[in-house]
């Protein structure tokens, strides 16, 4: 699957890049004829509605000439919103000092999923505080993490 998610990186930064946007990431969820691609795009500025369909139009049109996933599939794409995934090194920084909920690939201490502080990025490694002690998770231990809004009374 990685290799598979690698090329539709390569396939789909490049539209995103070139409409001045970020891509965030993308998510490949296979169900059938429910399979879902989900593109995250990111501009300092915002993402508006009209932008994901400009930019759904393109992807779309370059996935119809690459045909990269066989079947049905459904295409969206959408800001990362306030709960957004993070999928890199990079996102973990730049979410320092906000709340994540992470779900690891393989259980530590007889669990998989960490909810805590997100502290800080140690070489490959997320360090996350929770219930007063400090976690340390390789990054390609975690299947997924994304951002819990935090709201104020």
């Amino acid at each position: 699957m990685a290799t598979k998610h690698a090329a539709l990186h390569a396939l789909i930064e490049p539209i995103v890049s070139a409409m001045g946007f970020e891509l965030w990431g993308i998510d490949f969820l296979s169900q059938g004829k429910h399979s879902r691609l989900v593109v995250y795009i990111e501009r300092e500025s915002g993402v508006g509605v009209d932008d994901c369909a400009d930019i759904s139009r393109q992807i779309s049109a370059t996935m119809d000439v690459e045909d990269p996933i066989a079947g049905e599939y459904r295409l969206e794409v959408s800001s990362p919103g306030m709960d957004r995934p993070l999928y890199t090194l990079d996102h973990f920084t730049r979410f320092q000092g906000h709340h994540v909920a992470l779900k690891l690939r393989m259980p530590f201490d007889g669990r998989r999923k960490f909810q805590g502080l997100l502290a800080g990025i140690e070489g490959d490694e997320v360090l996350l505080h929770m219930d007063g002690e400090e976690y340390c998770f390789p990054v390609e231990s975690i299947d997924t993490a994304h951002v819990v809004p935090q709201f104020e009374d």
